[in-house]
């Protein structure tokens, strides 16, 4: 995909001995800084391109061992919602010749409507640059974050009427398994908890007008085996089919 003008996502800071009080400080993201990406996505732009193309053939973000419906299964038993939802088409570049969903997200203030079929987003547009992978007690911008779900992330969004002590507990899922993971709140949820991925089970993403799927669980309150069963069930399943060992805490464009 071509290289898009570098966004302004908060880096993660370093690890630190003494614990800080986290209410009381801007968002940040849990984990290392300073990582490298697995890929070499910048400064090589027509060899990155290259690379996902290959991944992309190779492997399509295929399904992990735990049925779409075991999953719902799951997330139902701990009365949440669960949807798979068929991301909206790609509108300027369907093929990815030109950008893909890049296409129609040029900026981080592109309109968000028409550009996902849930909300949360669940797959489809987004900008060409993704977040640096963390936990954030303030919010990142959505059209990066969807681009974290086509690398195999594991998204957990919140509402902003969710109780402090329950953020809590939401990050210290994320600090369970951390690869592949990312939070952050959603002003549309309310006093809701989402989680989110995009998958692409056939493995032919941009091929004959497949761009996998969305999937999107909406929760009243922290569950750790439901959420657990959703994240194992989709982290590192992303379309393009990049290995989790390229979505460390930290890692990011650089």
């Amino acid at each position: 995909m071509p290289v898009a003008k570098k966004a302004k996502t908060p880096r993660p800071p370093r690890t630190v001995q003494a614990p800080k009080r986290r209410d009381s400080k801007p968002a940040r993201a849990s984990g290392l800084a300073g990582l490298r990406p697995y890929w070499p996505w910048i400064g090589a732009g027509a060899t990155a391109v290259a690379v996902v193309a290959i991944v992309m053939v190779a492997t399509g973000g295929g399904s992990s061992g735990t049925s779409d419906a075991a999953v719902k299964k799951a997330m139902t038993a701990a009365d949440c919602t669960y949807r798979t939802v068929k991301p909206l088409p790609p509108k300027k570049d369907p093929t990815a010749l030109k950008g893909g969903y890049h296409s129609d997200v040029p900026s981080l203030s592109t309109p968000a409507k028409g550009l996902w079929s849930t909300s949360p987003p669940s797959a489809g547009a987004h900008y060409g640059l993704w977040a640096v992978w963390g936990f954030y007690r303030q919010a990142v911008n959505p059209r990066q974050v969807v681009h974290n779900e086509e690398h195999g992330g594991v998204i957990i969004w919140w509402g902003p009427k969710v109780p402090s002590s329950t953020i809590d507990q939401l990050e210290s899922f994320y600090g369970q398994k951390p690869d592949g993971m990312f939070g952050t709140p959603y002003a549309g949820l309310g006093d809701k908890i989402a989680l989110t991925a995009w998958t692409n089970p056939k493995g032919t993403y941009y091929r004959n007008g497949d761009y996998g799927l969305g999937h999107v669980a909406v929760c009243s309150r922290f569950d750790q085996k439901a959420f657990g069963t959703f994240r194992d069930a989709f982290r590192g399943k992303g379309p393009e089919g990049i290995p989790l060992s390229a979505d460390t805490p930290g890692s990011g464009p650089q």
